[in-house]
């Protein structure tokens, strides 16, 4: 079948996660993705921890599969002078150093969309090209904080930084979205564009949905709930009987009812505790008792099977390992292997993209540093072999 993005070329000048992660969702969906790297030490994620018995980065692969990569000192004027060559050829540029850097490498975007009108310049940063924080350095954990999740997160006397590293696949995604927004309009008008994304933006976009409007609205600063959801009650994690915890989450009034009669409380339906969502709120606490003191009588299949029964949504909190081999993830092959040339096979995931006639495609390998160095010099911009030696032997690539 064929991709979406098929016939666009990206110029990824990326590392770490936020820019690798919008551009191997564009390779997903087809485009030609030429990773630009450092000559021998490359992508500083390329060593990461946890590795393969091949020693490289397991990130590392999960990011770059199916990308194409070239060494290119860009701190040399060869190197430079390369990459507007490469960038006129291109239809998109991502880049995520800190905003100036590529002013300073002779790269900025006004430049580049002059010497390529129809030039898509992305960056990410951690706080954007723009306002009194642009030159401020930050990474994932100090986005989530300034962009208020870090303050909704975790129990009310701990703030807790969110587990995965959303700020850097947020921005990633958002910058990936924003691409082929840009991809549509060049499409119908011929015109490149650049693009802004801060982490910070990407934090608050998501956290100020549901919290934004305690502090708007009523001039409260929202809670931190733990395992408890601002709107949903009840919504927790409840003890059992065997030990485990399960997830409880009776998110319309409709599941509510459903939830006491499974649990033999009818009498609490004409409650308050059985009432419209402002009343329970009220109540919130003395719900998750009387659902805390039923679940710890019940083993974990019992629960599941009575409130499956009762079309409540449950579930046992799983481990990691569980997930891993999760038979729901497996038979939308969200769990597949590629084979690495040094490491064998290795477990990644699959592609989320579901589309019915252009279904995303990730079931390739990440590159080696420079494998494809005699490829795109060669095939893009007319080196000869000589050239591309001579490049090698004067530290450009």
């Amino acid at each position: 079948m064929a991709s979406v993005l098929e016939g666009i070329t990206v110029l990824d000048l990326t590392q770490i996660y936020s820019g690798p992660f919008c551009t191997i969702l564009l390779k997903d969906l087809g485009a030609e993705i030429i990773k630009v790297e450092r000559p021998e030490a490359g992508d500083l994620i390329r060593n990461d921890i946890p590795h393969t018995e091949g020693l490289e980065g397991g990130p590392f692969i999960i990011l770059n599969r199916g990308k194409k990569s070239i060494t290119l000192n860009l701190k040399t004027e060869k190197g430079c002078n390369i990459a507007k060559e490469l960038i006129k050829k291109v239809d998109v540029l991502v880049e995520n150093y800190s905003p100036g850097t590529m002013d300073k490498l002779g790269l900025g975007s006004k430049e580049m969309c002059e010497l390529n009108p129809k030039l898509i310049y992305a960056s990410i940063s951690a706080y954007g090209q723009t306002g009194p924080r642009r030159d401020y350095p930050g990474f994932d954990p100090i986005a989530q904080a300034m962009g208020g999740m870090t303050a909704v997160t975790g129990f009310p006397d701990n703030p807790t930084r969110c587990g995965v590293s959303i700020a850097d696949f947020t921005s990633g995604f958002f910058t990936c979205l924003s691409i082929v927004a840009a991809l549509h309009h060049r499409q119908k008008t011929g015109e490149g564009q650049t693009i802004d994304i801060s982490m910070q933006d990407c934090i608050w976009q998501l956290t100020s949905i549901e919290f934004a409007p305690y502090y708007f609205l009523n001039g409260e600063i929202p809670p931190r709930m733990g395992n408890r959801h601002p709107a949903m009650i009840p919504c927790n994690l409840y003890l059992t009987k065997d030990g485990d915890r399960m997830f409880i989450n009776a998110g319309v009034l409709a599941q509510v009812h459903r939830l006491y009669t499974a649990m033999g409380r009818q009498d609490l339906i004409n409650t308050p505790l059985g009432a419209n969502q402002n009343e329970r709120l009220q109540h919130r606490d003395e719900i998750d008792e009387v659902i805390s003191s039923w679940a710890i009588t019940k083993t974990t299949e019992e629960i599941q099977d009575i409130l499956k029964k009762a079309d409540v949504p449950c579930t046992r909190l799983p481990t990691f390992d569980e997930v891993c081999n999760d038979p729901q993830l497996l038979s939308r092959n969200m769990i597949i292997e590629v084979d690495q040339p040094v490491s064998g096979k290795v477990k990644t995931p699959g592609s989320l993209f579901k589309l019915s006639k252009t279904p995303g495609k990730i079931n390739y390998h990440a590159p080696f540093l420079g494998e494809n160095n005699q490829e795109v010099l060669s095939g893009m911009l007319g080196l000869t072999e000589q050239q591309i030696t001579e490049l090698g032997n004067e530290g450009v690539i």
